[in-house]
């Protein structure tokens, strides 16, 4: 199917991840983090992280995953699943502590900024990277955007071995797009959180440093019971 247009991407961080990343005016790879010696909060699997870690990308831009920013191409994904349901070892977080800052490819390769994009999650051995647009059709669209959906994104990842097309569909749900080293504030168009009470907690922490970024209730794009 075609390319959506703008080509919509997430990134899914703590609360509790907020005044730094607006201090530093930008959001940063994980390597960028260390070097700044920020004590960054990690919401992801420690076994993952460490596969991130050494995995290569390809040269060019060259670097590990761990030197880029990551996105995935939809809300409401698998790993916010895993954080909510406690299987992220050490992560005290819930999903209603997680909020998704929302941009667009378009918006983040802006300047010629390096970036790789995979068709499944980047850790995969079997994941493909692309460092061209033109091959943003690799990513399952289909996937991702069949009925029924929430906010135009599929409700349901689960894989499902009875149906062929279904057989893989959590991998290519986790298809990311990797910038490297940071993305400013200034590309994101909007912060979504669970509800009313925690956007209130993200105000208040755009107002104390003076961020000016959309804060919106999207339930949509949290597991709810939709």
């Amino acid at each position: 199917m075609p390319v959506p247009n703008p080509v919509r991407l997430f990134h899914i961080t703590a609360i509790a991840n907020l005044p730094d990343i607006c201090a530093e005016g930008a959001l940063l790879s994980k390597n960028a983090w260390a070097t700044a010696g920020i004590d960054y909060q990690n919401i992801a699997h420690l076994g993952a992280q460490g596969s991130r870690a050494a995995r290569a990308v390809p040269n060019p831009p060259g670097g590990v995953v761990h030197d880029f920013v990551p996105f995935y191409f939809a809300p409401r994904s698998p790993m916010l699943s895993a954080i909510d349901h406690g299987r992220v070892a050490n992560c005290p977080w819930r999903q209603g502590d997680i909020v998704h800052l929302e941009t667009t490819v378009e918006r983040v390769v802006v300047g010629n900024m390096p970036f790789v994009f995979y068709d499944r999650n980047a850790t995969l051995a079997f994941s493909q990277a692309f460092t061209d647009l033109i091959h943003l059709d690799r990513v399952a669209w289909d996937l991702l955007t069949e009925a029924p959906t929430l906010d135009g994104f599929c409700k349901y990842w689960q894989n499902r071995l009875a149906v062929q097309r279904h057989a893989d569909r959590m991998e290519r749900r986790q298809a990311e797009f990797l910038v490297r080293e940071r993305v400013p504030l200034d590309r994101f168009v909007r912060i979504g959180v669970i509800d009313e009470n925690h956007a209130a907690v993200v105000r208040t922490i755009l107002v104390t440093v003076g961020v000016n970024l959309p804060v919106e209730v999207k339930p949509d794009w949290y597991f709810l019971g939709q």
